[in-house]
């Protein structure tokens, strides 16, 4: 998705504007300083997901789920 540029001092102006045309449009607007970017403004799309569906999928190894973690850490089970 294409975003447009927009200087600090030309954002400030035009920023209700600016809001409304991200809301309609979708296409994110990059706010400049001194020629570089500094912030995006984009339409804010809610994550309607539970937690335990947001981390679906994000385990890398499952390897022996039932033993203590760091066992021989713990002076406790000498």
């Amino acid at each position: 998705m294409e975003s447009r540029q927009v200087s600090k001092s030309k954002f400030k102006a035009r920023a209700l504007e600016l809001f409304r045309e991200v809301e309609a449009s979708g296409k994110p607007v990059i706010v400049t300083d001194k020629g570089k970017p500094a912030i995006e403004i984009r339409r804010y799309r809610g994550d309607e997901r539970s937690p335990l569906e947001k981390l679906k999928g994000t385990v890398i190894a499952f390897e022996d789920p039932t033993e203590p973690v760091g066992a021989e850490d713990w002076e406790a089970l000498d």
